[in-house]
C-alpha cells in the first residue's frame, strides 16, 4: 500500500545560529579509530551506552535484525522498551536526492561511530556522527554537511523517525502489553507515546524545522513514522551542522523531555566526559607487546566490555552477554567474563553484576542456584543450568583475590553454601559426586554427568574451601577440600578415555550414548562430515558389542568442554598433554570448534565467512570462549607458545566484520560484541603470561611470568589494579637470552613476590630478599620499584 504523507506547515521559523552548533568530530582527532571493510557495510554496528544503545547497519540503514524478538533487536533500545526502529535522512538539492542509507565508509571509535556519504555529482560530503551519553536515556546524532565546491548551494534535509515503543523480550510475563503509538509535534520536536503505557520517545534537532509531517502507519504495526524537514544553506567551501537528539522513557513524558533537553544543551561536554572515561579504561592493564594486532585487540576488548554494561535502575546494573540478541543478563556468561573484567580494572561493574545475579537468583530460587538468563524487565527465562552454581563460587573467590574485601566474602558465602548443598543433594541421585544436568553444551540429551559440570564442581569446592578458611570456618573448609580431592581423582580416573586421548563428553548409560550417537550421525550427515559418521558408527558398534550396565565415559561429540579439566588445572599432567594435543585436531584458523564432529577437511584452511544456518544456531561454529579456554588450559601446563597461538587465532576475527569488535562466532556470526571475549584474552595475558596472582587481603601479589618466545624482545603490562594498589611489569630477554624484569607498584606496604625460572639473578634496582637459589625474589614493601636480571 502506498504511504500517504500528511504535512503541516510551520509558519514561523526559529533557527539556531551556526555558532551555536559545535561538531563533536574535533574530539576524535586523537582517538583510536578503525575503518570498516566495504564488503561489510551491510552488516551491524552498535553505538553503546549503559542506558540506551543503537544497532543498525554500517551503511547507515536500519533493517530488521535479530531473532529473540524477530526482526526487532536492532534500532534504538532503552531497556526494557524499544524507542525507535531507526531513522532515515535524505538531502535534496535542485530536485535530486541522496538518501543516507548507503554510506561509502564506516569508522568506529571506542565510544562513537561515523558514517560517510559522498555525493560526487553535487560535491557534497556528509558525515553522520553518533554517541550515547553515560547514564542518560538518549542518543546524540550529528550530521555534518560539507560543500566542497566553489558554488553556493541550498538544499532540503528530511529526517524521519520510525518509532516502535514495544516491550523487551518476555514483556508479556510482566504485563508489558504493546499498543499503538501516537505522536504530537511540540515545540520543534516530535513526542511519541504508546497509547496504553507511559512509554515515550522524543526526537528533534537543534533548529526549528521548516515543516513536519506524519506517515501513516503500516497495517499490523503499532509504530508510527514522523518527519522533520529543514532548509540547509551551504555556501561554497563550507559546512553545516545539524544535530539531533533522540530520547525516551518508560516512566513519564517529563523524564523523556528532561533527557532530551539535557543532551541537546550539553552534548559536547557529555561526549568529552565519555572520552575521558574511556581513556581511563584503556590506561588500566595497558599492554605493549611486539604483536601490534593482538595489542590492538586487547585494547578494544576493554571498550567492547564497556559497551555491554546494561543499567535498568528499577532492577540493577550488570553486563549483558552480547549484542544484538543477548543484551540482558546471564549467569554463566558473567561468571566467565567478570574474571576478565577484573583483570583489566573494570571492577565497579564486576561487583554490580554479582549483586544483581545474587539478589535475583536468591529471590527466584532461594537455594543458592544461580540463574541462567534474565530479561531486562526482570523476568527470568531459565532459572539456571547446573554448571552456573559451582562457577559462582569460583567467581566470588577470584574476585576476592583482587579486591581483598572480606565483607564481600561474607555477603556471598551464604549463597555459595546453599548452592553447593543444592548442587550435591538435589542433582547427584547416585551419590557418585558427579551432579547430573545440563552444563555449557545445549544439545538435547546431554544432561547426565557432564565433564564441564564435574570440572567446575571440583574447582568450586577448592575455592569454597579457601573462602571458608578466610572466614574462619575450618571444619567446613576441611569438608570442602576433601570433596575437591575426591572429585579430582574421580575426574582423572572415571572421565578419561584412553582410546580417544581425551576427557569424555559425559558419563552415562549405553542407552543414552546410543541415542545421542544416532542424533549425532544425523547432524554429521547433514553437515557432510563423513569422518564423523564413520567414527560415530564405530563407537556405536563397540557399545552394542560390549554392553555394560554401569555408567561409562563416552566421547561422542568432541565438545569443547572436554578441555575444562585443563582449564581448571585439575587434569593429571600426562593426560593433560595428550588431551591438549588431541584438541588441536578440532580447530581452524580462527580457533576451536564448539562441537568437534562439525570439523571437516577444510579445518585449518578456511579463512572465509561463517555460513550460519537460516535459523540461528551454533552448529558448525568456532567460538571465542572455547578458544580462550584452550589458551588458558595450555598456559596451565606450561605451554605459553601454544596459548599464544590460540590468542592469535582469535585475533584474526578482530575487526573482521565490525571494526573494533570481535564476534561471538568466528569470524562474523552471532553476536557482534560478546562479554566473555575479555575472559579469553585477559586471563591468559594478565594472569598467565605476566603471571599476576593477587591476594589483596594480604597486601601481596605473586608474579610468576610465563612468556611466549615471541614476546622475548619486550612486553609491558602497566597499571594493573589490585585493590588500592597498581602494579606494572616490564619483561624482556637480553641478547644473552637472560630475563630482565622490572616491577613497580603504587601502594606502600605491599609485598611483591617474584617466582622466576631457576637461575642466578642480580638485583639491579631496589631492595629485595632472595631465596637460596634466587628463584623467588621478595620485593621489600618499603620500595616501589624492583629490577632484576638473570645472569
Amino acid at each position: 500500500m502506498k504511504s500517504i504523507f500528511l504535512f503541516f506547515l510551520v509558519l514561523l521559523l526559529v533557527g539556531c545560529s551556526e555558532e551555536n552548533s559545535r561538531s563533536i568530530s574535533e574530539l576524535f582527532t586523537d582517538s583510536p579509530a578503525i575503518m570498516g571493510k566495504a564488503e561489510y557495510l551491510d552488516s551491524p554496528y552498535v553505538t553503546a551506552g549503559n542506558r540506551v544503545y543503537m544497532v543498525g547497519h554500517q551503511n547507515g540503514s536500519f533493517p530488521p535484525l535479530g531473532w529473540h524478538i524477530k526482526g526487532e533487536m536492532g534500532g534504538i533500545w532503552n531497556h526494557p522498551i524499544k524507542l525507535l526502529d531507526g531513522f532515515e535522512g535524505k538531502l535534496t538539492i535542485k530536485g535530486d536526492s541522496l538518501k543516507l542509507d548507503t554510506a561509502q565508509e564506516f569508522i568506529n571509535y571506542p565510544f562513537a561511530n561515523k558514517h560517510i556519504y559522498i555525493w560526487e555529482s553535487k560535491g557534497i560530503t556528509i558525515e553522520r556522527w553518533q554517541f550515547v551519553p553515560d547514564d542518560l536515556q538518549g542518543i546524540f546524532v550529528q550530521f555534518v554537511l560539507k560543500n566542497t565546491t566553489n558554488q553556493d548551494q541550498q538544499g532540503n534535509f528530511e529526517f524521519i523517525g520510525h518509532s516502535d515503543l514495544i516491550p523487551t523480550w518476555l514483556g508479556e510475563r510482566t504485563q508489558m502489553t504493546d499498543d499503538k503509538d501516537s505522536a504530537n509535534f511540540e515545540k520543534d520536536k516530535w513526542v511519541v507515546k504508546d497509547n496504553s503505557n507511559e512509554w515515550y520517545a522524543v526526537f528533534g534537532a537543534d533548529q526549528a524545522p521548516t515543516s513536519h509531517g506524519q506517515i501513516l502507519e503500516k497495517p499490523g504495526h503499532n509504530g508510527i513514522s514522523n518527519t522533520l524537514e529543514y532548509t540547509i544553506d551551504l555556501p561554497s567551501q563550507s559546512q553545516k551542522i545539524l544535530s539531533f537528539v533522540i530520547a525516551g522513557s518508560y516512566n513519564s513524558k517529563s523524564d523523556a523531555l528532561q533527557t532530551y533537553n539535557q543532551i541537546g544543551l550539553d552534548y559536547f561536554n557529555l561526549a568529552t566526559q565519555k572520552k575521558d572515561r574511556y581513556a581511563k579504561l584503556v590506561s588500566q592493564s595497558k599492554l605493549t607487546i611486539p604483536d601490534a594486532s593482538l595489542q590492538e585487540t586487547f585494547e578494544w576488548l576493554k571498550y567492547n566490555s564497556d559497551w555491554l554494561v546494561r543499567t535498568v535502575p528499577e532492577i540493577g546494573t550488570g553486563i549483558g552477554a552480547g549484542i544484538p540478541d543477548y543484551p540482558w543478563w546471564f549467569g554463566v556468561d558473567s561468571e566467565y567474563a567478570l574474571k576478565g573484567y577484573m583483570a583489566v580494572g573494570q571492577d565497579n561493574i564486576v561487583e554490580q553484576t554479582i549483586q544483581l545475579l545474587d539478589s535475583v537468583s536468591m529471590a527466584i530460587n532461594g537455594n543458592g542456584k544461580i540463574l541462567h538468563e534474565m530479561s531486562t524487565n526482570g523476568s527470568v527465562f531459565n532459572e539456571g543450568n547446573i554448571n552456573e552454581t559451582p562457577q559462582f563460587a569460583s567467581l566470588i573467590w577470584e574476585i576476592y583475590t583482587w579486591n581483598g574485601n572480606k565483607e564481600f566474602l561474607r555477603k556471598y558465602f551464604p549463597t555459595i553454601q546453599k548452592g553447593l548443598s543444592w548442587l550435591m543433594e538435589a542433582n547427584d541421585s547416585n551419590k557418585n559426586l558427579f551432579p547430573d544436568g545440563f552444563g555449557m553444551m545445549e544439545i538435547h540429551g546431554l544432561d547426565s554427568e557432564m565433564i564441564d559440570v564435574a570440572a567446575y564442581t571440583q574447582r568450586a569446592f577448592v575455592d569454597a574451601s579457601k573462602i571458608a578458611v578466610e572466614l574462619d570456618k575450618d571444619d567446613l573448609a576441611k569438608n570442602y577440600q576433601e570433596l575437591a580431592t575426591q572429585l579430582k581423582e574421580k575426574i582423572n580416573s572415571e572421565l578419561w578415555s584412553e582410546e580417544f586421548n581425551s576427557f569424555a563428553d559425559f558419563l552415562g548409560t549405553d542407552e543414552q550414548a546410543v541415542h545421542l550417537i544416532e542424533d549425532a550421525i544425523i547432524r554429521a550427515d547433514t553437515l557432510n562430515k563423513p569422518w564423523a559418521i564413520e567414527e560415530l558408527e564405530a563407537t556405536k558398534k563397540q557399545i552394542l558389542n560390549n554392553p555394560s550396565n554401569r555408567l561409562r565415559p563416552f566421547v561422542l561429540h568432541h565438545n569443547w568442554v572436554v578441555n575444562t579439566p585443563m582449564e581448571m588445572g585439575i587434569a593429571d599432567s600426562a593426560k593433560a598433554f595428550s588431551a591438549l594435543d588431541t584438541a588441536k585436531k578440532f580447530t581452524n584458523p580462527f580457533g576451536v570448534f564448539v562441537t568437534g564432529i562439525d570439523r571437516d577437511d577444510s579445518a585449518g584452511k578456511d579463512f572465509g565467512s561463517f555460513e550460519g544456518s537460516k535459523v540461528f544456531s551454533y552448529t558448525g561454529a568456532v567460538m571465542t570462549l572455547p578458544t580462550g579456554v584452550q589458551a588458558i588450559a595450555e598456559n596451565n601446563y606450561g605451554r605459553p607458545d601454544e596459548a599464544l597461538d590460540y590468542l592469535q587465532r582469535m585475533t584474526r576475527s578482530f575487526s573482521y566484520a565490525l571494526p573494533g569488535s570481535m564476534y561471538e562466532v568466528s569470524p562474523d556470526y552471532g553476536m557482534m560484541a560478546q562479554a566473555w571475549n575479555i575472559y579469553a584474552f585477559a586471563i591468559p595475558v594478565v594472569q598467565q603470561f605476566f603471571g599476576i596472582q593477587p591476594m589483596a587481603s594480604q597486601k601481596k601479589v605473586i608474579i610468576r611470568p610465563q612468556m611466549p618466545k615471541a614476546w622475548d624482545s619486550g612486553a609491558k603490562l602497566e597499571n594493573v589494579k589490585i585493590a588500592d594498589n597498581s602494579v606494572s611489569i616490564a619483561y624482556q630477554k637480553n641478547e644473552q637470552g637472560n630475563i630482565e624484569l622490572t616491577v613497580s607498584q603504587t601502594a606502600p606496604n605491599w609485598t611483591i613476590q617474584l617466582e622466576l625460572p631457576q637461575g642466578d639473578y642480580e638485583i639491579i634496582e631496589g631492595k629485595a630478599e632472595t631465596t637460596r637459589n634466587a628463584a623467588t625474589v621478595t620485593f621489600l614493601s618499603s620500595n616501589q620499584k624492583l629490577k632484576v636480571k638473570e645472569n
